[in-house]
């Protein structure tokens, strides 16, 4: 990729920035899950009842692909059959917000793309000191335990595929008390992929 289209996107990342609200009514402000390019998939209101999951988004890390002379963003390489093609498979998941984690759960099962796994995925809860929680769910490799504290940004475990997910992401929750509450990613965070950094 030549330097124009790097800076290109450099400056697409850093744009809208000044842009980035702070937490609203029914609105919270996250850590952008991943030093990556990233598309997210968001529950509707209604979707589901558990606090956990109700607004919650899915998140898959991707990569900018050439094919043909064009460049495509791409969640997985060949046909995406195998969880070492997803391009997030074992990516760092980094923490959300300045928190404590107060629950983590493991499944050990991997699920094979394209086929739902079952029982409740790994999990990590994480609480800010004002009572907003994060849920983090199909993770792996976590690398914290309760009572921990970490920084927004810092890694707290892998993208995983488990639970009940049929392909490598993670599913981000925020909520205080029993109401859910919508994420904005904080775009100032935001970095410019590895691939992309001289």
């Amino acid at each position: 990729m030549n330097l124009t289209m790097k800076l290109t996107f450099g400056l697409v990342l850093m744009s809208a920035s000044a842009f980035c609200p702070a937490d609203g009514a029914g609105v919270v402000l996250a850590h952008p899950p991943v030093d990556a390019f990233f598309s997210c998939t968001e529950h509707f209101a209604g979707q589901f009842s558990s606090v956990g999951d109700a607004l919650g988004t899915d998140c898959v890390p991707q990569r900018l692909v050439e094919a043909d002379g064009r460049m495509w963003l791409r969640a997985y390489d060949g046909n995406g059959s195998k969880n070492e093609q997803w391009f997030g498979w074992n990516m760092e998941l980094l923490s959300p917000c300045q928190c404590e984690i107060v629950r983590v759960h493991v499944n050990a099962k991997d699920n094979a793309p394209g086929i739902m796994g079952k029982g409740r995925s790994s999990s990590i809860t994480l609480r800010r000191s004002d009572g907003v929680h994060f849920l983090l769910a199909h993770v792996r490799d976590i690398r914290v335990k309760p009572g921990d504290t970490v920084k927004p940004g810092q890694p707290v475990a892998m993208f995983g595929n488990n639970g009940f997910a049929r392909s490598p992401h993670v599913h981000v929750a925020a909520w205080k008390e029993s109401t859910a509450l919508q994420i904005r990613w904080d775009q100032s965070k935001m970095r410019m992929p590895p691939e992309f950094r001289e």
